[in-house]
């Protein structure tokens, strides 16, 4: 009996001890693949590393201190995403909304000198959670006016460092001492958007984060001064966006005469809701060639 006792006593414990090995086992795979998990790369909103050719990016501009800077700015974020996502929906199934929120505001006052003002920390959060809610990227707009383009770049860098957060520069808004914004057509060099993209491209290199948009809008030949020397480095979709209002001939042609002079860029095309005499319909839109990446609604 002690003997059966002793025997049954040991078959048990056999029974523990390989359960207690296949626990300690599955723990340990699960730590790996815990720490396979939290080691992946930083992904774009609705997946993948790289926005252009996988994406056509639609946007939105504007911010909210008025309805008159643009889409973007009327009603809530969530409202604005909302009409965003059905405005996009033509465009096909691989598409990548984004909010191009106005960051650094240009003004006709003079803020100090600057003549533009910063966007609240908090509304830009605000705009950030709405793009998050919406698998959105959030692109942040620079309007400097006096101020350095570089030195607004590194005062968003907390969000740029976030996979999800673009960055974008509007030149019109960049104008020499004495001149007012809006009053004359700003413009920036080439050198100024190379030392972006280089700027932008450490960061993406530092933080192992997915591909960034670079947008610069232009309407006008020297909008960016020495064009053929721009560069794009790796980690960062240079994209030129043309930006003016008019007849779709008029539009179209710009468009395409942009185009032939960067091809090795990506190309963008803005439409505005309210300026445009005829808003193009997104098949016209897909029908231009080279058929734009960017398409932007003010």
């Amino acid at each position: 009996m002690r003997q059966r006792r002793l025997v049954a006593l040991g078959a048990v414990g056999l029974v523990v001890l390989i359960i207690l090995i296949g626990v300690l086992a599955s723990g340990g795979s699960g730590e790996k693949r815990a720490a396979a998990k939290k080691a992946a790369p930083p992904q774009l909103p609705r997946g993948g590393r790289t926005v252009f050719p996988r994406y056509r990016v639609v946007a939105y501009y504007g911010a909210p201190q008025d309805e008159q800077l643009g889409a973007l700015g009327i009603g809530t974020p969530d409202q604005a995403v909302h009409r965003l996502v059905k405005q996009a929906r033509p465009y096909g199934h691989s598409v990548m909304p984004a909010l191009e929120l106005i960051a650094v505001v240009a003004s006709s006052g003079s803020y100090g000198g600057r003549y533009s003002f910063r966007q609240p920390t908090s509304v830009i959060r605000r705009y950030l959670a709405a793009a998050r809610r919406a698998k959105a990227l959030l692109i942040l707009d620079i309007q400097p006016g006096h101020a350095d383009f570089m030195g607004e770049v590194k005062h968003l860098e907390p969000f740029l460092r976030q996979p999800d957060v673009s960055l974008a520069l509007d030149p019109e808004w960049h104008v020499a001492a004495g001149e007012i914004p809006g009053k004359v057509i700003g413009s920036m060099q080439s050198s100024e958007v190379n030392a972006i993209s280089a700027y932008l491209s450490g960061i993406v290199r530092a933080g192992n984060l997915p591909q960034k948009l670079l947008v610069v809008h232009q309407f006008t030949d020297n909008m960016i001064g020495d064009k053929q020397l721009l560069t794009q480095p790796l980690g960062v979709a240079l994209t030129l966006n043309v930006d003016g209002f008019g007849s779709i001939p008029v539009k179209v042609a710009k468009y395409r005469a942009f185009a032939r002079e960067r091809p090795r860029t990506h190309h963008g095309f803005k439409l505005f809701y309210h300026e445009d005499p005829v808003l193009m319909k997104p098949k016209q839109v897909l029908r231009i060639r080279p058929r734009p990446e960017l398409i932007v609604y003010e």
